[in-house]
């Protein structure tokens, strides 16, 4: 994506990541066996109404950051976690 602004890279990455969630969460409930209970019918769509709404409110917030600053940050952090990981799983051998 080169030549395209931050955003609307960004933007594009989400928009690309809604039908591999859908069908993630898709083959999980069908892996439970669409038996629920009434209580557990309800706890899902709360769930699924809270974690749709925190996220377009994070998404908002990334995306007001990206278009005031670059990306370094983000790329330090996954360096650093990266080395955390690398160093955890090393250690447990």
């Amino acid at each position: 994506m080169i030549g395209v602004a931050r955003p609307v890279a960004a933007e594009f990455t989400f928009f690309l990541a809604i039908p591999v969630m859908f069908g993630a969460s898709l083959l999980k409930i069908l892996k439970f066996g669409l038996a629920f209970s009434s209580l557990e019918l309800v706890l899902l769509l709360v769930g699924m109404v809270v974690a749709f709404v925190v996220s377009i409110v994070v998404i908002k917030l990334l995306l007001g950051y990206i278009r005031k600053h670059d990306f370094k940050v983000f790329g330090w952090y996954r360096i650093v976690l990266g080395a955390a990981v690398l160093t955890y799983f090393w250690g447990l051998k």
